[in-house]
């Protein structure tokens, strides 16, 4: 693990705790607040990428961190997935899309680099 002396020092967990807030905010509103099932989905599957990269390191070896990064990985594709559901049922716009898809994809950057990383090690 290198360097890192805690969980919150990796760059990948700080991105996804900005995108748990920008999620939280997004589904507190409007129609998308109604939609408890999309809504707590999307919730639980970005606090997911945190809770799994947390999890990882608490690990304390580099070959359970990669896997829970990999887990990581997959909810990041599963809130991308529901910001599709909710841009077609109009509960978010174009731009409210783009910009929390472009936070998903750097944290899946991220996560990527970091298991390569560790798969070297």
């Amino acid at each position: 693990m290198g360097n890192i002396e805690k969980f919150e020092d990796i760059e990948s967990w700080k991105k996804a705790r900005k995108l748990v807030g920008d999620i939280y905010r997004l589904t507190s509103d409007g129609r998308f607040s109604k939609d408890f099932g999309l809504r707590d989905q999307i919730r639980r599957a970005s606090i997911s990428i945190m809770l799994n990269i947390a999890e990882g390191f608490g690990r304390r070896t580099d070959k359970e961190l990669a896997q829970f990064l990999f887990l990581a990985s997959g909810s990041v594709a599963e809130v991308q997935s529901a910001l599709y559901i909710a841009f077609h049922q109009k509960y978010i716009g174009e731009a409210e899309f783009d910009d929390l898809y472009n936070q998903c994809s750097d944290v899946a950057r991220l996560l990527s680099g970091f298991i390569k990383y560790l798969r070297k090690t």
